[in-house]
């Protein structure tokens, strides 16, 4: 029976590794943190103190102590992203100046699925191991090809996916440690307008991808009966991506003069959490969740040409570091529905106007979740959960130039975007 079940996991994995090929930034910057139905229904609040399911391989991995029998999740939640843009942009000068001529950029948001999957085994009452795969970056942001900003940005594609076996320990009745390693692989692709000789204009298409390595740690303390504490950390990973630019005309033919090899380096963020969860009756128990995000390390990403050494362009970000804050609830209606709800407040790492560019115009945002267990039976259970998230209105003020000649290429787009996102997430857990 247990060689099946693992067979039977290792085919879920595999096929799971071939559809988390896209992601759709939910959090802030381009974050996702869509990996669990159940944390959704508490807008994450309490997530690396909570433990109740195999999810938390990717929150904390400390909390795989607090499960006594084998566990699968299989996961998935759609994202849909609204977002909207008014403004002007500048033609660049070698383009004769002035106003630029376009569309303001049509529905650049979409609908994404970012499925995922964790297994957890205990191996004896103290150790446990875990394996987590899942999407903790994504992006995909895409206007129309002839719109106003185009200069800037006009694809705008990061997908992500992390492999995440884990180890936990209990060292004392009420504490646990967890470690991890994670395999992580992006592709990114990204397109935009450009100026050729004579004044003509062109397109420029990105791609580029690498794979590297991280690791992720938590603990877990049982303070009281009541009373649970849970803080984890992921690792910041640095990815050396290596592809190739490719720039053509308005009818297609490839421009070799300025094509060929792409090289660009950048470490994504690390994440700290702490979370509390306090029991207040058999029934009630109320959650609480800091994050804090290191996306200051993302400041100007250097796209390279690795035969020339020069720079065929700049990806200008300028990121702060961020917060996370969350708290929830969550309510036993009886032995086959538990209901959960909670609110967060996401920081931008984005600085303002001058900082925001058209492929990222992110923003603060507010969750507003809402989610349920449904129990079948002693060995299964659904978990299903709604988030909507209130975004800022904000403001661009942006200019980008090619460092070829910035004084005639460069073109500046000036708005105002909003949106909103909308979440719809479900998990079936079985235990063994």
């Amino acid at each position: 029976m247990k060689q099946a079940t693992r067979s039977a996991l290792v085919g879920v994995a595999s096929a799971m590794s071939l559809a988390l090929a896209a992601g759709e930034a939910a959090a802030a910057g381009f974050a996702l943190i869509t990996q669990s139905a159940s944390g959704m229904g508490n807008a994450f609040a309490g997530a690396a103190a909570l433990g109740d399911d195999a999810t938390t391989v990717f929150f904390n991995p400390a909390g795989m102590t607090r499960l006594d029998r084998t566990e699968v999740v299989v996961g998935g939640s759609a994202v849909y992203v609204q977002a909207s843009f008014s403004g002007s942009s500048t033609r660049p000068v070698a383009m004769g100046g002035g106003t630029n001529t376009g569309s303001q950029g049509g529905e650049p948001g979409s609908v994404t699925i970012v499925p995922s999957l964790y297994v957890v085994m205990p191996l004896d009452t103290r150790t446990s191991v875990g394996l987590g795969v899942g999407v903790p970056f994504g992006l995909q942001t895409e206007y129309d090809s002839t719109w106003l900003g185009r200069y800037q940005g006009v694809k705008s594609a990061l997908h992500s996916i992390n492999i995440n076996p884990s180890v936990a320990y209990k060292l004392t009745d009420t504490l646990s440690v967890g470690v991890g390693l994670n395999y992580q692989r992006i592709d990114v692709e990204l397109t935009n307008a450009v100026v050729l000789g004579a004044g003509s204009e062109g397109r420029v298409r990105l791609t580029a991808n690498d794979a590297s390595w991280g690791w992720n740690a938590g603990l877990l303390w049982q303070v009281t009966p009541a009373t649970r504490i849970g803080a984890s950390y992921r690792s910041g990973i640095r990815h050396d991506t290596n592809g190739s630019a490719t720039t053509t005309t308005l009818v297609g033919t490839v421009v070799s003069a300025a094509s060929g090899a792409a090289r660009a380096s950048a470490a994504l963020p690390s994440m700290s959490s702490l979370s509390v969860v306090q029991q207040i009756s058999p029934a009630l128990g109320l959650l609480a969740d800091v994050t804090f995000t290191q996306w200051a390390n993302i400041q100007q990403i250097a796209v390279v040409n690795p035969d020339t050494g020069n720079n065929r362009d700049i990806l200008a970000f300028d990121f702060e570091n961020s917060w996370r804050y969350s708290v929830g609830a969550h309510y036993r209606l009886s032995p086959t529905w538990m209901l959960r709800t909670g609110i967060a407040y996401d920081m931008t790492p984005v600085k303002d106007a001058r900082h925001r560019t058209v492929r990222l115009p992110d923003a603060d945002r507010t969750w507003l979740s809402f989610g349920a267990r449904w129990t079948l039976s002693p060995t299964s259970a659904i978990d299903m959960a709604y988030s909507h998230l209130l975004l800022a209105d904000v403001d661009v003020n942006f200019t980008r130039g090619q460092l070829s000649a910035p004084t005639t290429t460069s073109s500046t787009v000036t708005g105002r975007y909003t949106g909103s996102v909308n979440i719809l997430s479900l998990q079936y857990v079985h235990r063994f």
